[in-house]
């Protein structure tokens, strides 16, 4: 049964027509003989048997079963595909801006002639913070080290800006490149000043976080990973920001603006286009995570912990 089906895949793959590719893919998931279609995934092109790209692989072949039979398709897959296959058909937007600048490309302002060294203020942070670490580990200063090269460069991270952070920590410059593309905290193109990033995770998606997000490419006029034509703004769409209990919430630099709706969105922009941006925190008039009823447990503040008698 699973070679019969592994052939029939196999032709659907190679073009045997989208309605041939639906029912073979829904068999197969139904089944839960996901090997068959691994096997027409790797058919099609060798590179998609890898373990890195077998999900991206096949939920590329698998997209076309969907154009016909998308109910029964998604059934199948909500119920017996591997959690990586899952993850590849519905990818999230941090993961897709990652592997957009996951590679570099020289351009005139980014290249590895491009002059970057550290200010004598960062040098001083920087040997404040390999004091926290032994001699021999100065690696692991790593990532405060490329946030403050981020920082000192406007808000963007440079090829230049990391090999001088692997100089200075004396790591091959591989290593620090393996961390900033890792991360999708680092940017790797220049961005906008202020850098406005839009959770969608699920608390924020259904307290309105997309609804947030259409109010601000609405009003700046530009989409997901694009920049006002002033340099302004940046806007970014990200996975959670740790702020849930006052979703929906964006992050702009540094600073987390909470209980949103499209309306306070819009002003809290204008605020920054002002040059007076609002005091960050809940943007509804509510103290920290108190809800609306008010405190109901905590109304006083909290003992330390406590400890046996050592003495006794």
């Amino acid at each position: 049964m699973q070679s019969a089906l592994s052939a029939a895949a196999r032709s659907a793959a190679m073009g045997a027509g989208a309605k041939a590719w639906s029912r073979v893919a829904t068999s197969c998931a139904g089944m839960g003989l996901w090997r068959a279609v691994m096997t027409a995934a790797a058919s099609v092109s060798p590179a998609m048997s890898a373990p890195a790209s077998r999900g991206r692989g096949v939920s590329c072949l698998l997209a076309r079963a969907l154009d016909d039979k998308p109910a029964s398709a998604m059934s199948a897959l909500n119920g017996c595909a591997p959690t990586h296959l899952r993850r590849g058909l519905h990818a999230s937007p941090a993961w897709r801006y990652a592997e957009a600048m996951n590679q570099h490309r020289d351009v005139p302002h980014n290249t590895e002639e491009t002059p970057f060294d550290f200010t004598d203020e960062n040098y001083t942070k920087i040997a404040e913070l390999l004091k926290k670490y032994p001699s021999n580990y100065k690696s692991s200063a790593v990532i405060p080290a490329l946030d403050l090269a981020q920082r000192q460069c406007g808000g963007w991270l440079p090829l230049a800006a990391m090999n001088k952070v692997a100089n200075v920590l004396e790591m091959a410059p591989m290593r620090v490149y393996e961390v900033a593309t890792f991360y999708t905290m680092y940017n790797r193109e220049k961005i906008g000043k202020y850098n406005i990033q839009v959770c969608t995770t699920t608390p924020c998606m259904i307290r309105g976080g997309y609804e947030v997000l259409k109010a601000c490419e609405e009003y700046l006029g530009i989409k997901v990973g694009g920049d006002t034509p002033d340099g302004l703004f940046h806007l970014m769409e990200v996975e959670c920001l740790g702020a849930c209990v006052n979703a929906p919430m964006v992050q702009i630099n540094d600073d987390f603006y909470e209980d949103l709706t499209p309306e306070s969105t819009v002003k809290v922009l204008k605020s920054f286009q002002e040059g007076k941006p609002l005091p960050y925190g809940p943007q509804n008039g509510r103290h920290t995570c108190v809800g609306p009823q008010g405190k109901t447990t905590l109304f006083e503040e909290p003992s330390g912990p406590s400890a046996p008698n050592l003495d006794a």
